[in-house]
């Protein structure tokens, strides 16, 4: 549906005070907000960014023109995860079959977002701007933070690498390089390994937890 005038595939994971709305064939495009309505008018303020990573991935971007253009797909009740700002339910499309070509696109997405991480990087300063309520972490550890938590996400893909620094270049492009050597595999939907993910939440999970990072060290590094 890339460049594509209908509708929008989009999945909601929502409390009664938080909501995330994400684009199903998307990797990483999603945000969270109060509400649903508000999560869906956020999605489609951050296509522009989004699009940066589409074209970085070699992919060509979505078409849209309004929260309007969204067609709701999944729609899921969230949790005390969802409450803390994590998108952790896994849908029913999450566990559909993914095709070689589907697995390819959606792997060059992620990739692309790890692009956009590095370049996003290496053009902001080590002390970033604090949050409203004065926090937030410093570019460093908000790096640090990344790559721990995607060699984290790598054991739920068989992925058995521990990786603490961003500053561990080798480290951190061998685990990227085995991550998508997982996902550039067709799947037929079932969780990777035991009590792993499926192919599709593993996709979105880890590309949305990359570009949140990105867009936050982008807007408090103005």
């Amino acid at each position: 549906m890339a460049g594509s005038s209908r509708p929008l595939e989009v999945g909601i994971e929502a409390t009664a005070k938080k909501a995330f709305a994400w684009a199903v064939e998307w990797p990483g495009w999603c945000r969270a907000a109060k509400t649903e309505e508000l999560a869906l008018e956020a999605l489609a303020e951050y296509l522009p960014r989004y699009r940066e990573v589409a074209a970085t991935a070699g992919v060509r971007p979505p078409g849209l023109k309004s929260a309007d253009s969204f067609d709701i797909v999944e729609r899921v009740t969230g949790d005390a995860s969802t409450e803390f700002g994590v998108p952790g339910k896994v849908v029913d499309h999450d566990a559909t079959p993914v095709t070689a070509a589907q697995a390819t696109r959606l792997s060059k997405l992620v990739g692309g977002a790890w692009v956009v991480l590095d370049r996003i990087a290496a053009a902001s300063p080590a002390s970033l701007r604090k949050g409203p309520r004065g926090g937030g972490r410093d570019r460093d550890k908000m790096l640090d933070h990344v790559i721990a938590a995607e060699s984290s996400y790598g054991r739920k893909l068989g992925i058995k690498l521990p990786v603490e620094s961003y500053a561990d270049k080798d480290k951190v492009n061998t685990l990227r390089e085995q991550i998508l050597a997982v996902l550039r595999r067709a799947s037929d939907g079932a969780p990777l390994v035991e009590r792993g993910w499926p192919y599709r939440y593993a996709a979105r999970r880890i590309a949305w937890h990359v570009l949140d990072h990105v867009w936050e060290m982008e807007d408090r590094s103005s």
